[in-house]
């Protein structure tokens, strides 16, 4: 566009920038004043859908009246139907250009941006308008350090549908697992991108990364959030607040931003709070009051015993190798760094137990006896030992719920069965089918081919029934064609899961310690079982 031109009142007196929407500085001519307005390009206005969610933005926007939300003062459409917003000017950057300049302040002025930011989400939560891409772009830092929130222009409020079905909408780096699966959004995808800002507030990097958006899902979805950058930095009550707030499960977060600016709140209290003082050092006792040496020796003794036996009862005590439950015995899966996938890529797991073996015929029938559980279709009673199978992944969480337990998690599984060096078998990188019951005509008791242990003890990862991992995941194409007898027919908007391991039937796979298929969340299967994880906490 020429400058200056001219929309309405408004004089446009220089670019700022944009992509499907450029910004300029403009100038009211009635009031005086400088403004920012944001217009559609060409390109986009042909799209009648951008069109709407543009007007949908600018509505939304100019609803929220907070301090920290940047102020929409009119929108409307130019002589050439070119969508306009009318916003306030502001100084200062974003907050990207901010972390990376080095210019957000020592910790306290860090915790007042991220207070001022859970206080804009929350007033735009009260109004119904999840934003869905929280992100530093968004933020903009005056140079006095107050922020505004800014772009709405995917978020969503409660009852509008302008999005395409299946499009993923918001920066991938700060996206929650549910967005990249494509289930519910919910308030809480701004809670998950609400805790990776703060860490990037603080540490100065991205707590996620990765050279493809493929990759970096992957991370979401799979990667445990390493903390240890942000710890160097931060202390441990913003480093617990992050970690809970980029939850993997939305129940495991925050509910919304109340309890955040609440806890937020406290950090800065206890850190404006004066210093104490230490009271007055007493005179020591004359030396006619003093107590003999021998009482003194005595006393230090007395003291130095009750200290190591202090330290022998407090001592964090190193886990047993094994357990039993009443539901089986479990193996220790050590914590540290692990090769895993195709790529035998890096990663570190905290130490928790897994079953030696898969569920048994046995404890899933006390389960049932004594929570009145209905039993799996064609429930083979004369069977004890062999794995359970015909059970739904709900089945197997209320099993797990009932032992104490929980469902492994994707990367827990692979550790589990493939140790830490990468191998390509549980028992080493030899392709030996004797070591598996696989390509076979029936199930084994899932305490057999203690030859085909993983490093760890766990039996028959590989092989006898495929195995329930806990972790969403979006279907493929593929997938959604392969259950034909599932009806009604599998949709990509349900719930789905990964399965691990392969079953009896399939002949011994090369990349069957690293690969996983996807199933709809109501699949249950004559092939396919579960086997249980709990931590290591936990298990004392």
């Amino acid at each position: 566009m020429q400058l200056p031109s001219r929309i309405g009142k408004y004089e446009l007196e220089e670019f700022l920038g944009g992509g499907m929407s450029r910004v300029y500085r403009a100038r009211d001519t009635l009031i005086g004043g400088r403004v920012a307005i944001k217009i559609l390009n060409e390109v986009a206005c042909q799209d009648p859908a951008a069109k709407a969610r543009f007007l949908a933005e600018a509505r939304m926007a100019r609803n929220v009246a907070h301090e920290n939300v940047v102020s929409i003062y009119d929108f409307g459409e130019d002589d050439e139907h070119r969508p306009f917003m009318v916003m306030e000017f502001l100084e200062g950057e974003d907050l990207r250009q901010a972390i990376r300049d080095g210019h957000t302040g020592d910790l306290k002025r860090k915790l007042h941006i991220a207070l001022q930011l859970a206080r804009a989400l929350a007033r735009i939560h009260e109004l119904q308008i999840i934003h869905r891409d929280i992100k530093p772009q968004n933020v903009h830092l005056s140079p006095n350090g107050a922020i505004k929130l800014m772009d709405f222009g995917i978020a969503k409020a409660e009852g509008l549908r302008l999005t395409r079905s299946g499009c993923l909408l918001g920066t991938p780096y700060y996206m929650a697992p549910e967005q990249v699966t494509g289930d519910r959004v919910t308030a809480q995808v701004d809670v998950y991108a609400f805790g990776m800002l703060v860490f990037e507030l603080m540490a100065g990097e991205r707590p996620i990364d990765g050279n493809s958006v493929e990759h970096i899902f992957y991370n979401i979805l799979h990667q445990p959030l390493q903390l240890e950058p942000l710890r160097q930095v931060a202390p441990q009550p913003v480093c617990d607040l992050v970690a809970r707030c980029t939850a993997k499960a939305p129940a495991e977060r925050p509910h919304g931003f109340k309890p955040i600016i609440a806890e937020l709140e406290h950090m800065l209290a206890a850190m404006d709070r004066p210093t104490e003082t230490l009271p007055a050092q007493v005179p020591a006792p004359s030396p006619s009051r003093r107590p003999p040496a021998w009482m003194m020796l005595a006393g230090v003794a007395a003291v130095l015993l009750v200290l190591a036996g202090l330290y022998l009862a407090l001592r964090p005590r190193a886990p047993t190798p094994a357990i039993s439950t009443p539901t089986g015995d479990m193996v220790l899966v050590a914590a540290g760094e692990f090769r895993f996938g195709q790529k035998q890529e890096r990663a570190s797991l905290p130490a928790f137990y897994i079953d030696k073996t898969e569920v048994t015929n046995a404890s899933y029938a006390a389960f049932c006896a004594a929570t009145g559980h209905p039993l799996p279709e064609g429930f083979p009673s004369n069977a004890p030992d062999l794995p359970v199978v015909n059970v739904t992944i709900g089945d197997a969480r209320d099993f797990a719920r009932w032992a104490g337990k929980r469902l492994p998690k994707y990367l827990e599984w692979e550790k589990a069965a493939r140790g830490t060096d990468g191998r390509t078998f549980p028992w080493g990188d030899e392709s030996d089918t004797s070591r598996a019951n696989v390509g076979a005509g029936a199930l084994l008791p899932a305490n057999s081919l203690p030859g085909g242990a993983s490093p760890y003890g766990a039996l028959q990862m590989v092989g006898n029934v495929w195995e329930f991992v806990d972790q969403l995941t979006p279907p493929s194409k593929a997938a959604l064609n392969s259950f034909v007898r599932l009806k009604p027919p599998p949709r990509a908007d349900e719930h789905w899961y990964f399965i691990r391991g392969q079953s009896y039937r399939e002949p011994l796979q090369e990349n069957v310690i690293w690969d996983s298929i996807a199933v709809p969340e109501r699949w249950k299967d004559r092939y396919l079982g579960f086997r249980c994880v709990k931590g290591v906490g936990a298990a004392r």
